[in-house]
């Protein structure tokens, strides 16, 4: 990703708002066919031919050609070729989907919403993102070809469902090809029987005895028939083998020697290497070959850092020219990689001869990296190398950039690195901010356990004897978490607000903090100034959550006080920064529903309600006062619906927060009211899709994926039981028997993003205003708004039972309402019966 400065960005269309972080463009480029390539033509007719299924599989081992030949039907085929070649960094979902994206915008321009969720920290993999793709892939008007290579290199499970789904979704005439040296990530055995998949394998990739010889003569080698057939038998056809081959006999060995020494089992290729190859050439171009394949990429001055030799720029050009299995990753002729296959078997070279000097050339390269602006390899250079404190450094500096570019899983697997490594405590900064970005995103026991490292730090250092930056950071995660209550909280933020700003470091995210414990300690008006001043720089410093976020807390406040007009334009502004950054935020749904309730927009209160179901997951005890606010608020909006199931249901989540963070001040006393509302309220209340929990919704989106129970338990850290009773709870509240049938009623309820149905809902009219969100009020609504009753129509009397069903409805929630109102402040309860 960081070595965007130095690759050819091809001439193509791109979204105004495309990736959130800098590709590596070579790897959407298609690997050229190199002079001398043996033509597959029978394959490449198998490969085009018009009722080939629409899904390919190409698997073997390494050497065999499954990149050539894919290279070489892009090369004779007309038809639009999306291709991403897979590397060991796409094993983030976001990171590998941004470049299937890319790859198909290439072919033909897709939806800018596809970027949109990918770049959006909070957005759902399976729940946004995926089925966004999808949904692009499956609407593209004219055949295309995406071409995953080194899919093998897939072990992230949720890369290798992701690839499972888009396998569901190829447009009728496009094809989607995997190539790999093991099986594919699909459902093979379903695919053979549905007759959707074609399978080429190391038997037909294997050369032929004339392809074999065609071979032989095109490299200039002239071999009598037995030694061909010697050296094809003993090869057993293996491309790779017979090519080495050929470079043995092109560095001076006999023909004939060649035809009887090599071994074609790949386990004796090292051998061969040694004996028939590197034996071969001078020793200072088989020291360059062996020390510089612990490079990932290379460059002449890269080359010359790590090897401490001033040559070595000139034979990086001059291996080049000679095609020593160097693939070209730019048009300039300045980084190359090795072939995998040649460069395992360089690197087993190198571990068998200078073992020693493995972790030397890597400490160099990330050396040479962090002198040329590309940190993240050189972080990569320094976990192969083990090298902790440069990593711990490197994470601390690129945390926050990979947080706003999504890539979670790459970061997840830093700072997991570290912990391993012990790179957490005695490191408070990285510390501090994986326990802030564990808390964003929804994964509180990793908040707690990082905090904890930083307060081991503080005990261990006198208060004023640390770093002031360190200790401002440490602050304003003690308000964060609010662990100690919201007076602790009101002194941690102003402790992080004076010492940021002594350091004159703009940090918008503690006045905000300061101002919602101004508010939780009943001080409105010092909250307010808080809060305009938190506004304030973080429009300054392009901190868009944050700002987004203030002006939500202060529409709620102008809520409270009547003053709706100003409600909504701060609701509009907070929205506007959020749509603006390709940003999702649970308070600016929250805030946006109570705007939509007031005004009586049914479309628009729909819709943010199910924006809040999906991004409810995400807040949990490790922000208590944001997770407990905002759920109060939706408990309102559900009350006002007459949806006690709904309401019930956020209930029990608060009750559940408050256990763990009880001194929530005025949220305590709110969620009091509330509380005891509900408990005077006897109607039927039958739990539908409103009804999700938090972690039922944590769920959903991956009953979308073909993964099974076990590998979902194990994605979300459960047991396969619980995943069970859950998926059990979905099924009820969804009206669905199977896993099938509640992912297909989660997308016509859009709690799941994905190709829609022809008669997907449309919620308009003003019967509408009724709207519930529970089923059998959504039925009776959406029917009454599509079928409008005609007073003495004898044939359209469902739409007149459907219609007074819901004005029925509409009435129940007048009355819900006015009960309602005892829970208000004066202002709100105005607000609301308006």
């Amino acid at each position: 990703m960081d070595h965007s400065d130095v690759l050819d960005r091809a001439a193509r269309p791109r979204v105004a708002d495309g990736p959130a972080f800098d590709l590596t463009l070579s790897k959407l480029l298609r690997p050229p066919v190199r002079p001398g390539t043996i033509a597959r033509p029978a394959l490449i007719e198998r490969l085009v031919n018009g009722d080939a299924p629409p899904i390919v599989s190409v698997v073997a081992p390494a050497g065999y050609g499954k990149t050539t030949l894919l290279s070489q039907w892009a090369e004779r085929n007309s038809q639009a070729f999306a291709w991403v070649s897979v590397d060991e960094a796409d094993n983030d979902p976001r990171v590998l989907l941004t470049y299937v994206a890319e790859a198909l915008h290439a072919a033909e321009p897709i939806s800018g919403r596809v970027f949109d969720a990918l770049a959006s920290p909070l957005s759902s993999v399976y729940g946004s993102v995926l089925p966004r793709l999808a949904s692009a892939f499956a609407s593209m008007t004219a055949p295309v070809v995406l071409i995953l290579d080194d899919v093998h290199l897939l072990h992230n499970p949720e890369c290798r469902a992701a690839v499972s789904v888009l396998a569901d979704h190829v447009p009728a005439g496009s094809r989607l090809v995997l190539a790999g040296r093991g099986g594919p990530p699909l459902r093979v055995a379903r695919l053979r029987t549905e007759a959707r998949i074609l399978e080429i394998g190391a038997r037909d990739l294997s050369l032929t005895s004339a392809e074999t010889a065609s071979l032989l003569r095109d490299a200039g080698i002239t071999l009598g028939d037995a030694d061909v057939a010697g050296l094809h038998q003993r090869t057993e056809g293996w491309p790779a083998g017979l090519y080495l081959a050929v470079l043995a006999i092109r560095e001076g060995g006999s023909p004939g020697q060649a035809a009887l020494s090599f071994g074609g089992d790949d386990r004796l290729v090292s051998d061969y290497l040694e004996a028939e190859v590197l034996e071969r050439i001078p020793q200072r171009q088989r020291a360059f070959l062996t020390r510089t394949a612990v490079l990932e990429r290379m460059s002449g001055p890269l080359c010359e850092a790590v090897l401490d030799s001033p040559g070595s720029a000139t034979i990086l050009a001059e291996l080049a020219r000679s095609n020593m299995l160097l693939v070209p990753l730019d048009r300039r002729g300045q980084w190359y990689r090795y072939h995998h296959l040649f460069r395992d078997m360089l690197l087993a070279d190198l571990d068998r001869r200078e073992p020693d000097l493995v972790p030397v050339l890597r400490h160099r390269a990330a050396d040479w990296c962090l002198r040329h602006d590309l940190p993240e390899a050189a972080l990569e250079y320094s976990i192969a190398t083990g090298d902790v404190r440069t990593a711990t450094r490197l994470v601390e500096r690129l945390s926050v950039l990979a947080y706003r570019q999504g890539r979670l899983t790459t970061l997840q697997r830093w700072v997991r690195w570290l912990e391993d490594q012990g790179g957490i405590d005695g490191h408070p900064l990285a510390a501090m901010w994986a326990s802030i970005l564990a808390a964003l995103t929804g994964r509180p026991a990793d908040a707690e356990r990082w905090a904890d490292a930083v307060d081991r730090w503080q005990r261990a250092h006198p208060a004023g004897s640390a770093d002031p930056y360190l200790e401002a950071n440490a602050a304003l995660l003690r308000a964060l978490l609010c662990r100690h209550g919201v007076e602790q909280m009101r002194a941690d933020a102003d402790a992080a607000v004076q010492g940021f700003a002594a350091q004159n470091v703009p940090m918008p995210a503690a006045e905000a903090l300061q101002g919602v414990a101004r508010v939780l300690c009943g001080d409105l008006d010092g909250g307010e100034a808080s809060f305009e001043v938190a506004a304030s720089i973080g429009e300054q410093a392009g901190a868009h959550e944050t700002l987004a976020e203030t002006l939500a807390e202060r529409s709620l406040l102008a809520m409270g006080r009547g003053e709706w007009d100003r409600a909504e334009a701060l609701a509009d502004q907070a929205r506007t920064v959020l749509r603006r950054a390709r940003r999702e935020a649970l308070p600016v749904c929250v805030v946006q529903a109570r705007v939509a309730l007031h005004r009586g927009d049914a479309a628009a209160l729909h819709q943010e309600l199910l924006n809040a179901q999906r991004l409810r997951p995400v807040l949990t005890y490790a922000q208590p006062h944001l997770a407990v606010q905002a759920r109060i608020e939706l408990v309102r909006v559900h009350l006002a619906l007459a949806d006690l199931a709904g309401a019930r249901t956020l209930m029990r989540e608060i009750d559940e927060l408050l256990k763990r963070r009880p001194g929530l001040g005025t949220l305590v006393s709110e969620a009091e009211a509330l509380r005891a509302y509900l408990a005077t309220q006897r109607g039927k209340s039958v739990p539908g899709a409103s009804a999700l929990t938090a972690a039922e919704l944590r769920l959903l989106p991956l009953l979308s994926t073909h993964l099974p129970v076990p590998e979902i338990a194990a994605e979300l850290f459960l047991s396969p039981h619980t995943i069970k009773s859950q998926m059990k709870s979905i099924y009820r509240k969804l009206n669905a028997s199977t896993r099938t049938q509640a992912v297909t009623r989660a997308r016509d309820l859009g709690l799941l993003e994905g190709l829609r149905p022809a008669h997907a809902r449309r919620w308009s009219g003003p019967r509408a205003r009724a709207l519930v969100v529970t089923d059998s009020i959504q039925a009776n609504t959406s029917r009454a708004c599509r079928r409008p009753a005609r007073a003495g129509s004898s044939t359209d009397r469902g739409a007149i039972r459907a219609a007074q069903r819901a004005g029925g409805a509409e009435a129940r929630a007048k009355a819900r309402l006015t009960s309602l109102l005892s829970v208000c402040s004066p202002a709100e309860a105005a607000g609301l019966g308006a």
